[in-house]
């Protein structure tokens, strides 16, 4: 069993997200692009992907209900990537000194198993990680209960001696209520801080 372990959301934690980083290339009026991302893709119907629903059942049923948005769904199915547009300032230089240190890596995430399949290939930092959970291939989400017993199950993990860092509070809560310390991410000099005071990094 180990003993000691940092668990990461990827998400607004160690990449930033956000479906206006792509339609904001393809959608010039401002105004436009609210509606868009509140009424047609939007942050709730993406989640459907993230709960394990596979893009072709979800496509076909949103350009049925917004006929003449063909182009913008299926740029949301092809150019996912492009909604991640960079690392968060300073999280993956976190992972990078815990790995040196020691300290065992795991991540549980909400994506959807299809757009992880084209991430993950892209983004060398997950090397560093000893296993990574993924919504959308295990078909449950976070903070259902399910996907912190199968984290703590499967990364063969202690869970009063690991952290788990997301930046939703419903999401640290579900890990609290499996018996991991939570820290809701703000930054990675406030992670930081947390690291260090709980021995998991040199001060």
């Amino acid at each position: 069993m180990i003993r000691q372990s940092v668990i990461f959301d990827v998400g607004r934690v160690l990449f930033d997200w956000d479906l206006r980083h792509l339609f904001a290339r393809l959608i010039d009026d401002r105004d436009e692009l609210e509606w868009f991302v509140t009424n047609v893709v939007t942050p709730e119907w993406h989640f459907q992907h993230d709960a394990g629903r596979p893009l072709a059942q979800m496509l076909p049923e949103l350009k049925a209900a917004f006929p003449g948005h063909d182009a913008l769904i299926d740029a949301y199915a092809a150019r996912f990537n492009e909604t991640i547009p960079g690392p968060m300032p300073g999280s993956l230089e976190l992972v990078e000194r815990l790995d040196d240190a020691g300290v065992p890596l795991f991540a549980i995430t909400n994506f959807g198993h299809e757009f992880w399949q084209d991430f993950r290939p892209t983004q060398p930092i997950f090397d560093r990680f000893q296993d990574i959970i993924v919504s959308g291939t295990e078909k449950m989400m976070k903070p259902d209960p399910a996907i912190y017993a199968l984290a703590i199950a499967r990364f063969g993990i202690d869970p009063a001696g690991a952290l788990f860092v997301d930046d939703v509070a419903a999401n640290i809560a579900g890990a609290e209520s499996a018996g991991i310390a939570g820290h809701r991410f703000i930054d990675a000099a406030t992670l930081e801080r947390t690291l260090v005071a709980r021995g998991f990094l040199a001060g």
